[in-house]
């Protein structure tokens, strides 16, 4: 598909094994399913770098296991603890600080990036792993999100290679490859399935008093507690509905999301004969997960599988736009400009993390990104990384200033 974000990978040279991985957020959930899959297949891979945030203890054990040159954290008190809590045969490279993600991203060292730090903060090494013409595994949708169109730059310019590691563009990926023509015409759109998240079905009323530990109960999926909420709010789904037109190349109003409850089908690809190919399994993100790390290859994993006659039914609805507003919002600032999605996220990411603590109700999350987005004034649609993530902090900022703190 010519339109995709890099060079289509059923193109591309196939990647020699074992591949030199670095994993960034290695900690977070992404990351620990990662080093799962390679647990489970160690001849495919050599980790060449695992880079954390402030969990010192999970980065030292895995950095124990697997024995990475490098590895990375946010800060010299983390770093102090990771080195003082790995084994005394063992003194790799710790790097401290954001500038240290970005140096895994384009070192040299390794070949294949899993793209895994939640959130804004994965815009930039994610965007360094781009120009050096990396292999991407992208499960950072926010990179796409707050820079796509710097992304694909970089990719056409490097020959960057990004294979989608959220499940459903996964699943759209893997209902394309083969089956759409080389320049698109033959899709119609794409459909993001959604599970609805554990407030699907209530009310206005309940919704206005939810708590951050309900919102934190996800029905179908282990996830950390950002995504957790974006997933309760349907920010989740709106996010994932510009990284699809970011990714594939498509206008927003190609891009549906469906409600379905059981978490089975992860996404569809509707052709212009009316046909649907969807991408079906287990709510288990080691599935993506090894797809990316071993395109094209497929591998065997230790997990229970996908029995429909247990499953009995597979039922789907639209979403409610009306109590969820946060996937309208993502829609709308799609359409905007280029530089509203920035403003999306990063008032997204402030509201959630001030729900999350409790100062701010679960209905004021939408309510701060409605009011970000209304006075934000567009940027050139050439502007540069810098210019976008100024535009991040100050709505960052002035959602926190809106919020009353």
């Amino acid at each position: 598909m010519k339109s995709y974000i890099s060079t289509w990978p059923p193109l591309a040279p196939e990647q020699p094994f074992p591949r030199r991985l670095a994993i960034l957020g290695s900690t977070g959930s992404i990351g620990v399913s990662a080093l799962k899959v390679v647990e489970e297949h160690p001849g495919l891979f050599r980790v060449a770098a695992l880079a954390g945030g402030k969990n010192a203890a999970r980065l030292a054990d895995q950095a124990a296991r697997f024995r990475p040159a490098v590895l990375a954290v946010l800060d010299d008190e983390t770093a102090n603890s990771l080195r003082a809590a790995l084994p005394g045969d063992y003194a790799p490279e710790i790097l401290v600080g954001p500038a240290a993600y970005e140096a895994i991203a384009a070192s040299a060292d390794s070949d294949l990036v899993l793209s895994a730090i939640v959130g804004a903060a994965g815009f930039l090494p994610t965007l360094a792993a781009a120009k050096a013409g990396k292999r991407i595994a992208l499960a950072n949708k926010e990179s796409l999100v707050l820079g796509g169109r710097l992304i694909r730059q970089a990719c056409r310019e490097s020959g960057a290679l990004v294979l989608p590691v959220d499940s459903e563009h996964n699943a759209l990926f893997q209902a394309l490859c083969g089956h759409a023509d080389e320049d698109g015409q033959e899709l119609a759109r794409l459909i993001l399935t959604a599970s609805g998240g554990p407030f699907r079905g209530r009310d206005a009323a309940f919704l206005a008093s939810v708590t951050p530990e309900q919102a934190l109960n996800h029905p179908n999926w282990s996830m950390g507690a950002k995504i957790s909420v974006d997933s309760a709010s349907l920010m989740n789904k709106g996010l994932e509905v510009i990284e699809a037109c970011h990714l594939y190349g498509l206008p927003v109003g190609r891009v549906d999301v469906l409600v379905h409850p059981q978490s089975i089908v992860h996404s569809l690809a509707e052709y212009v004969d009316g046909s649907q190919l969807a991408h079906l399994g287990v709510p288990d993100m080691r599935i993506p997960i090894a797809h990316c790390l071993c395109f094209p290859r497929r591998v065997e994993l230790a997990m229970p599988r996908l029995d429909l006659a247990q499953v009995g039914g597979l039922t789907f609805e639209r979403a409610d736009e009306g109590l969820f507003p946060c996937l309208r919002l993502a829609r709308e600032a799609y359409a905007a400009s280029h530089s509203h999605p920035a403003v999306l996220n990063a008032a997204n990411e402030a509201a959630v993390e001030l729900f999350l603590n409790g100062a701010i109700g679960f209905m004021d999350i939408p309510l701060l990104i409605e009011t970000a987005l209304g006075r934000h004034a567009p940027l050139a649609v050439d502007c540069a990384a810098a210019d976008l993530l100024a535009v991040d902090a100050e709505a960052r900022d002035r959602a926190r200033k809106d919020a009353g703190l």
